[in-house]
């Protein structure tokens, strides 16, 4: 059975079976397979060597630490420094002799001069001169963060974007007159060379034991800009990269270090960069490996390919009508069997083209000439010259009896019909729009006489934007017609044409006899029907046209009650006039 299918299975599917079954799927599947490998192994050991150097920093940050604590316990429980703080001075001089007596308490030794860059004790002594290590604790001192952080027992670690320090109170409410505060704080170029001399390469941050992240270094070695004075941001707003490893190390058994910790963030992008640099030499290794078989199935399907491609060349050419045969050499394959069979459909499509479709063509075109024929006869018995004549003929006759507002009339119906005729194009200015816009108008106030007055407002920087023709008159018309002509007294027409949000503005208002709420709502089913347009130019029609153009970004609406005239607004998106 499966010996018969592959007797029914194409020359050519038989080769691109036999090209992914042993070439393709065996190639990507070893390397795929030997790229993922490498990888996972690799990021282990990136994981790995990130997690020990990520433990020794914080041993490190720790050390360093501990050494600022352990100056500040014995500045604690120096009993002279005490003395010295809690003693309320008579004279300067008292105070300059005791501060020469425990001079030798701030000399700091080499090591304590590395790993601290001040140490300054604050008190509210109001006998104590200000100067060198000890001043005074001025009021606003005590709004600091670091003040209100600090611990009665022991010392206190205060954590900025630009500092660490170790602060502790060394005042005993219970004995000491006075408050004293020590801030010892740390030398950052120290800390920098901790940070650079580390083998940890990603972003560094220290978080409080409310996980917010109050230090911030990059791996690029500038600090985080999103850590600043007065603000930190909390573990879930730390940066990520898309692929990223994240190292905690929290610190435990320290009064003073409990729940503080260090976070790492690694770019598995970065750390992997190695294995993506090898995986151009699994490229270049693939790429061997599918060359060779292809070039044997090239050779093998070359025949195949050529005589296809010919078989297409001669199919595209039927397009214009070209019926040249395929030269068939008797192959008994597939693709010569497609050649004569290519050939004999060829001759049958010429015969019929000859036959048939070139008599029919000429027989429509015969009939076509004889339409057009008919339609210039039919044109010429209409001169629009002669009417415009006549018109004016009348117009002439009236302003002679004297009955100017009779021939402004016909003025404005020659204006009107002499724009239509020569409106070809399908879009005109607003300009022209409000020019035949005027002409109805006049007209109206004719046959109303008295009853009809209209204002038109219109932004003078839109003039010369062009619309679809005829976008705005039907409004007029329907205003004009079906709004003002059966009420009792005078009629207005209002119209303002302005720019509004990016968008063409057009309002006419009247004050008509209006609709009610049911109306309205019948007229909005009945733009919304699929029924045909028709012939006319009425509001239907215009709305459809508008829709049309303009698609969803043209929108119009209508107000109106019964009696109280109506109100009808288009807008007209300006990204597509």
């Amino acid at each position: 059975m499966f010996n018969i299918r592959l007797h029914h299975m194409k020359l050519r599917s038989k080769l691109i079976v036999i090209y992914i079954v042993c070439v393709f799927i065996p190639i990507i599947l070893t390397n795929v397979m030997f790229y993922q490998v490498t990888t996972v192994n690799i990021k282990n050991q990136k994981t790995a060597d990130a997690e020990q150097a990520m433990t020794l920093l914080q041993a490190e940050l720790r050390t360093v630490i501990e050494d600022a604590a352990g100056i500040s316990y014995l500045y604690s429980i120096d009993r002279q420094l005490l003395q010295h703080l809690n003693t309320t001075y008579v004279s300067n001089d008292r105070y300059v002799e005791s501060l020469n007596a425990i001079s030798n308490l701030f000399n700091r030794t080499d090591t304590e001069n590395k790993i601290i860059s001040s140490s300054v004790i604050m008190t509210d002594n109001p006998t104590v001169l200000a100067s060198g290590n000890i001043i005074r604790l001025e009021a606003e001192m005590r709004n600091k963060d670091w003040y209100n952080q600090i611990n009665n027992t022991h010392p206190h670690l205060f954590v900025t974007p630009e500092s660490i320090s170790v602060i502790q109170r060394l005042t005993e409410s219970r004995f000491d007159t006075y408050e004293h505060v020590l801030k010892i704080d740390l030398n950052m170029n120290h800390i920098k060379q901790i940070l650079d001399l580390s083998s940890f390469s990603g972003d560094f941050y220290i978080l409080d034991p409310s996980g917010q992240a109050r230090f911030g270094r990059l791996s690029s070695g500038q600090p985080s800009e999103l850590i600043t004075q007065g603000r930190t941001i909390s573990l879930d707003e730390i940066p990520r990269p898309n692929k990223a490893i994240v190292i905690g190390k929290t610190y435990q058994n320290n009064r003073y270090l409990v729940g503080w910790s260090v976070y790492g963030v690694l770019d598995e992008e970065i750390i992997l960069s190695d294995v993506r640099q090898s995986g151009q030499f699994i490229l270049w290794f693939a790429g061997i490996n599918f060359i060779v078989p292809t070039i044997v199935i090239l050779i093998i399907s070359r025949s195949i390919h050529t005589r296809i491609k010919s078989i297409l060349k001669h199919m595209k050419s039927v397009k214009g009508n070209n019926f040249e045969l395929i030269p068939y050499h008797r192959e008994r394959d597939e693709v010569g069997e497609l050649a004569v069979e290519f050939n004999r459909m060829s001759i049958r499509i010429e015969n019929l083209i000859n036959d048939v479709y070139v008599a029919e063509i000429q027989k429509k075109e015969l009939e076509l000439r004889q339409r057009q024929a008919q339609l210039h006869a039919l044109h010429s018995q209409i001169n629009p010259h002669f009417l415009f004549n006549a018109l004016e003929t009348i117009r002439m006759r009236s302003l002679m009896k004297g009955e100017t507002q009779t021939a402004r009339t016909i003025q404005n119906m020659a204006k009107i019909f002499r724009k239509s005729i020569q409106w070809k194009s399908s879009f005109v200015t607003i300009r022209e729009e409000l020019e035949l816009i005027e002409s109805f108008l006049e007209i109206q106030k004719y046959r109303f006489d008295s009853k009809l007055d209209y204002h038109i407002e219109v932004d003078q920087s839109l003039l010369d934007i062009e619309i679809p023709k005829m976008a705005f008159l039907p409004f007029v018309e329907n205003a004009s017609i079906h709004g003002i002509e059966n009420i009792a007294g005078i009629g207005y027409i209002n119209i303002q044409i302005a720019q509004e949000n990016g968008q063409l503005v057009f309002v006419i208002v009247d004050n008509g006899k209006g609709m009610d709420q049911e109306k309205i709502i019948e007229l909005h089913h009945y733009f919304e029907a699929e029924s045909a347009m028709g012939d006319s130019i009425g509001m239907k029609n215009v709305i459809t046209r508008l829709r049309i153009y303009y698609g969803e970004s043209f929108n119009f609406t209508i107000e109106s009650e019964s009696g109280g005239g109506t109100r009808v607004l288009l807008r007209l998106p300006f990204d597509k006039i």
